[in-house]
């Protein structure tokens, strides 16, 4: 039972505070709330009046454009930028490309390392900063989306829900969190990287005249990064270890508390999203189905990671291979003791045993990229749920897209069922034809044409082949999880790829890492973009036409039938999408050779 008591705990805590939280955002998105004068002020300069989904699309558009060029222009000059106390140099010219559609996208992948890479004036004025912005377009969108679905004559104005989501939900809650997190020990310096001697003397070598070099510890303003990194559910850590790092994740009590934040909004979202339509038993079927999924993910990491033992540290047998006749030598345990703890590889144990199995599934369904252990050291069916999670991209998903992605699925589901009974599709009272359909499946479709495409290209390529450290299916897993992550702008790391040239004046340039660099960050900008603006056009279709009246044979949205055609619709197409894929990677991986084979 204790494996299980810390996922309980945390998903018990996120659906209590989901629904007060919901209600919350639904009030602000509104516009119900009373702001002081020079707030009112504000927000009547930000509100250019009301916009159709073409404009609402359009600025959204806009802004972002001028966010990359904004971030781009601060990585470029971080070597004469102030906050340098420990003179970072300039990134390589792909990895700054990288760095910013990453933060631009919301996905946060890193091709460098936090505290080796990034000054603290690029941590703060562009990780900071587009960790909040990045994190409200979704947002922004799904609010946008809602307005249409409910028959708006406008979907609101995106740069007054910007300020809204930013000012009123993700400040307020990234303050209160962040003097949580120093009172657990995260700390919040603008000192450079502290130097220490060690014991042992020499025992980080010494300099040219002899002496003991001394222990480089890298701090920096890590609480300003870390709540609005899970809040958002954007996920580049302060860190290149992540929330495995003591100074990101310092106990148990700190990650339970990440894994709360990093779910809190994803949860509240879809409550949110039944208040503003006054449908708030159809938001409760949707909940239910998210919520059976998310718990499937989380029993499968935990049964198949935490409760199974790595099997490379434990005995073999001497067998023969039967398909070719290779005989097998026994091969001896190693001198780890694995006695109900699992799967050890990669884990932070003080934050419990299953903590790891938890966080990969918490990060992965709500495409957040945090990690506290090493995803790269799952055993391979336990490695099913972080690919499940972004491949699905709908469990909870992340805030605002998650949802809008299982809008898409509900169109289908429903188009299916207006098949099945040879009536016309229909939902909230819309008829679902040829172009809503046609929107709906080229945000559907996107997704994965853009994991297996390049995962294809690559794995045949040398840019696949020499970037792996890893032979057979676990290397083909490795290329398949960055560009799954990549796609559903999630950031997690399989790790284990080469793929970081780091600073600009490293020569050579290591020769695998452009290629690396570009397509991933091709893959995250059109993973990002057109799975929002296709449903918000869809969106915008559903709002121009007139309500048809509810009659028997009307599909209801707000029965338990009604959430088995979403979760079957769900199911069946996302196995049919990714099981060769799944076949080829973890699931080979855990039948073929030793130390998984049998």
């Amino acid at each position: 039972m204790s494996v299980w008591f810390l996922p309980l705990l945390i998903v018990g805590t996120t659906i209590v505070l989901s629904i007060p939280v919901g209600l919350y955002l639904a009030w602000i998105m509104d516009g119900r709330y009373r702001t002081p004068g020079w707030l009112r002020w504000l927000e009547q300069r930000l509100d250019i009046g009301g916009q159709n989904w073409k404009q609402y699309a359009l600025s959204l558009l806009l802004f972002n454009t001028v966010m990359f060029v904004f971030g781009f222009i601060v990585l470029a000059v971080q070597p004469a930028a102030p906050l340098n106390p420990d003179d970072k140099g300039m990134l390589a010219p792909t990895t700054i490309f990288h760095t910013v559609t990453s933060f631009l996208t919301n996905t946060n992948l890193q091709h460098y390392s936090g505290e080796v890479h990034l000054s603290y004036w690029s941590q703060i004025v562009f990780v900071v900063w587009n960790m909040f912005v990045s994190a409200a377009v979704g947002f922004c969108a799904l609010a946008a989306i809602t307005r249409g679905l409910r028959g708006d004559e406008h979907l609101g104005n995106y740069y007054l829900d910007m300020w809204r989501v930013v000012a009123y939900v993700f400040v307020p809650a990234s303050l209160i969190a962040g003097v949580l997190l120093m009172a657990a020990g995260v700390p919040m310096t603008f000192d450079k990287a502290a130097e220490v001697s060690t014991l042992e003397p020499k025992a980080m070598g010494e300099t040219d005249k002899g002496e003991s070099k001394p222990q480089v510890i890298a701090r920096g303003p890590v609480a300003a990064v870390l709540p609005i990194k899970h809040f958002g559910t954007n996920g580049g850590g302060f860190f290149g270890a992540n929330s495995a790092h003591p100074f990101e994740n310092p106990n148990a009590w700190s990650n339970y508390f990440e894994c709360v934040s990093i779910l809190i909004f994803p949860f509240s979202l879809v409550v949110m999203f039944g208040r503003m339509l006054k449908q708030m038993r159809h938001a409760a079927v949707i909940y239910g189905v998210m919520l059976v999924m998310f718990l499937g993910m989380i029993g499968w990491a935990v049964h198949f990671d935490t409760r199974q033992p790595n099997p490379a540290l434990t005995a073999h047998a001497e067998r023969t291979k039967d398909r070719d006749g290779v005989d097998v030598a026994s091969l001896p345990a190693l001198p780890v003791d694995q006695t109900g703890m699992g799967n050890l590889e990669g884990k932070e144990l003080r934050f419990g045993t299953s903590a790891g199995a938890t966080f990969s599934a918490v990060t992965t369904a709500v495409t957040c990229g945090s990690v506290n252990c090493m995803h790269d050291s799952l055993n391979p069916l336990a490695g099913l749920t972080p690919f499940t999670g972004m491949w699905l991209n709908c469990v909870f998903g992340g805030k605002g897209v998650g949802l809008i992605n299982l809008f898409v699925y509900l169109i289908v589901g429903v188009f299916l069922a207006g098949l099945m009974v040879g009536r016309t599709p229909e939902y909230l009272g819309k008829k679902v034809e040829a172009r809503e359909m046609k929107l709906a499946m080229l945000a559907l479709l996107i997704h994965p044409i853009l994991i297996l495409g390049p995962t294809g290209l690559f794995a045949a390529l040398q840019w696949g082949k020499e970037a792996t450290t890893n032979p057979g299916p676990h290397g083909f897993s490795q290329i398949l999880y960055e560009f799954s992550s990549a796609s559903a702008n999630n950031g997690s790391g399989f790790e284990g790829l080469s793929d970081t040239w780091g600073f600009n004046d490293t020569q050579p340039a290591p020769s695998n890492t452009r290629p690396w660099d570009i397509a991933t960050g091709l893959v995250m900008l059109l993973g990002r973009f057109i799975p929002i603006l296709a449903p918000l056009a869809l969106a915008g279709s559903l709002a121009a036409k007139k309500r048809t009246p509810f009659t028997s044979g009307t599909l209801r949205t707000d029965t338990i039938t009604f959430g088995f055609v979403i979760l079957g619709t769900i199911l069946l197409v996302g196995a049919l999408l990714f099981m060769p894929a799944a076949v080829l990677g973890p699931v080979a991986e855990h039948l073929g050779p030793l130390p998984f084979g049998q």
